[in-house]
């Protein structure tokens, strides 16, 4: 027994001796001075890692234009979007309710703001219609910041809420900021107005060079005026990009080149 003890007593002795040895100043086995250059080493091992990586960034960086991407490649459809916005693309109100739409009417002027004109007149150019606006660069000269045609928002007439303060929505004819439309429920729809005419986008606002090239760009916008749709009744629409010079939608994205939403509107 007392065998054992003793056996206890040195084993501890000797695992304070490791940790801590008052004898030969050793801590965990080193001495101060090995434990000196041990992170030393890794202090000197971490800090050149560290330089080569910023110093392979550096090279990288370099090699990289603040204008033009490296790698580029054309989108096939462009993205879709409408205005005002919904909950999950749903636009419901009720032409009584004013609180059923005057969240929509909020979202389209806070949208609408930076087309007002006079900031139009101020911060982009008036461009030449149906012409494309090309600003290519002249060899190692760059042609930058580049300029951007004027999208008005009057250009919107009925659709711009200068007219019509309210956007159709107190009369049951709303207006929605889309791109071009194709239509589910035609029988639903009933006539509609585009602003600009025909629901097209001018050939002066492309090319588009980027948005540090054109600090100032103003993406067009179509509107669309539902003047006499069907109420109290879900009406599915579709809108949809076509042009001669876009591939058509990919099989596998259904939702390339388009958006649908879902439209109801009450009278009560």
């Amino acid at each position: 027994m007392s065998g054992s003890k003793e056996d206890d007593r040195k084993g501890s002795s000797e695992w304070r001796d490791f940790f801590w040895n008052p004898r030969t100043h050793e801590l965990l086995g080193r001495t101060a001075a090995s434990w000196g250059l041990i992170l030393l080493f890794y202090l000197i091992f971490y800090l050149c890692l560290a330089g080569m990586f910023a110093f392979t960034m550096y090279i990288l960086l370099l090699t990289l234009d603040d204008y033009k991407p490296t790698w580029q490649d054309r989108l096939a459809t462009p993205g879709m979007m409408i205005r005002p916005k919904g909950n999950q693309l749903e636009i419901t109100f009720s032409t009584s309710d004013t609180e059923s739409w005057d969240g929509f009417i909020h979202n389209l002027n806070s949208f609408l703001s930076p087309y007002n004109d006079s900031y139009q007149v101020q911060t982009n150019d008036e461009c030449t219609p149906d012409e494309y606006f090309i600003q290519e660069d002249s060899g190692e000269v760059r042609n930058n910041p580049k300029r951007s045609c004027q999208f008005n928002r009057t250009m919107l007439e009925e659709c711009s809420g200068v007219l019509d303060r309210f956007y159709g929505y107190d009369k049951g004819q709303p207006c929605i900021l889309i791109k071009l439309n194709r239509r589910e429920d035609s029988d639903k729809i009933g006539p509609l107005a585009y602003y600009p005419p025909n629901g097209t986008f001018n050939l002066m606002y492309y090319p588009y060079y980027g948005k540090k090239a054109q600090v100032n760009y103003t993406q067009p916008l179509v509107a669309v005026k539902f003047l006499n749709a069907s109420l109290n009744t879900d009406i599915n629409v579709e809108c949809k990009v076509t042009s001669n010079t876009l591939a058509a939608g990919s099989d596998r994205d259904k939702f390339a080149g388009r958006v649908s939403f879902k439209l109801r509107i009450n009278d009560k």
